[in-house]
């Protein structure tokens, strides 16, 4: 037999989705149309949902997710630093360079996990938190390719990206997307100072970002 489930959470859930994938903003009619759901009901929910912060108006009356969800969001971090720490570690401790789980968040990349590796003289230093626009680095040029092979099995080896420079001079950086899981555009990458085989090292860095894809469905 079915669970019992909530009606009224489901359309508030259904039109978070709808907002939050509407860029442009919605009307309560285009709304109310695209959760086909009366207007009547939309506005009760919509008004639920500003109180909350997670739905807003812009200055024409337009409908848009509410900056709320980003504290939804950033509690998932600790959820995704738990589940992709152990892969991290392997791949930073296998290839002696500090391995990253970076995320996008707006037009920025946001590191959310880093490890370093324990056994090398040096490495690069990288932190939880550093951020850089997504179209500088291989983390964030990683989840740039990766939001246009959203749609084909498996990445491939056109889904490694390697820089050399971008964020710090002399390091270079080699990240793939983690591709699979609904609502995340993320990448895993490495960052040294030394030499990288791409040829022997991305297909490395490409397995650790489907292993923490697997992780995280």
């Amino acid at each position: 037999m079915a669970a019992e489930t909530s009606q009224t959470l489901d359309r508030g859930l259904r039109v978070l989705d709808v907002l939050a994938h509407s860029p442009g903003g919605l009307s309560v009619t285009e709304l109310a149309a695209a959760v086909d759901v009366n207007r009547t009901v939309v506005y009760r929910l919509v008004a639920t949902l500003e109180q909350h912060g997670l739905a807003r108006r812009d200055t024409a009356g337009k409908l848009h997710v509410g900056l709320g969800v980003l504290s939804l969001a950033r509690g998932l971090q600790p959820v995704l630093r738990e589940l992709a720490a152990p892969v991290l570690r392997t791949l930073a401790e296998e290839l002696g360079a500090t391995a990253h789980l970076t995320v996008a968040d707006g037009g920025e990349a946001l590191a959310i996990a880093v490890v370093e590796p324990s056994w090398t003289d040096f490495h690069v230093a990288y932190r939880v938190g550093a951020r850089h626009p997504l179209d500088q680095g291989a983390a964030g040029r990683a989840i740039l390719r990766g939001r246009g092979l959203a749609a084909v099995d498996g990445p491939g080896e056109e889904a490694v990206v390697q820089t050399v420079g971008e964020l710090q001079p002399g390091a270079r950086g080699l990240a793939a997307p983690v591709l699979g899981v609904e609502g995340l555009e993320a990448s895993v990458g490495i960052v040294t100072l030394g030499d990288l085989d791409v040829a022997k090292v991305g297909p490395r860095v490409r397995a650790a970002a489907e292993e923490v894809a697997r992780r995280l469905t």
